[in-house]
């Protein structure tokens, strides 16, 4: 139980940090002029930008979380619990008033119905 805890732990920090990642490349994206979209400029950016920072440090620790489960369980256990982190963003991404269709709700489905199965083998 203790490595399913570890594991969510780090599944939550990662779908965190896909979060504060979206919101500062938002921040970036308002305040830059058309003419001045680059790929150099949006990386000097990004590099500057808190929620930016704060996402890859979520990264991060969820990498070092994780590595703690990868000690115990088998990658082909783990793994596949990755899947719960695209139930998790869908569902928070819904409810900040994303769009999200019946389609992506299928596939997210089918993913949760995969990680159940792995998790009773």
């Amino acid at each position: 139980m203790r490595v399913f805890a570890l594991a969510l732990a780090s599944i939550a920090l990662s779908v965190a940090a896909q979060f504060l990642l979206k919101d500062g490349m938002g921040r970036i994206a308002s305040r830059m002029l058309p003419d001045q979209v680059s790929t150099l400029r949006t990386f000097a950016a990004a590099a500057a930008e808190p929620s930016v920072i704060a996402g890859f440090a979520l990264y991060g620790m969820g990498a070092l979380v994780w590595l703690l489960v990868l000690r115990d369980w088998d990658v082909s256990k783990a793994y596949p619990l990755v899947g719960l982190g695209f139930a998790a963003t869908l569902l928070l991404g819904w409810s900040m008033g994303e769009n999200v269709t019946p389609a992506r709700g299928a596939g997210v489905a089918l993913i949760c119905i995969g990680v159940a199965l792995v998790g009773r083998s």
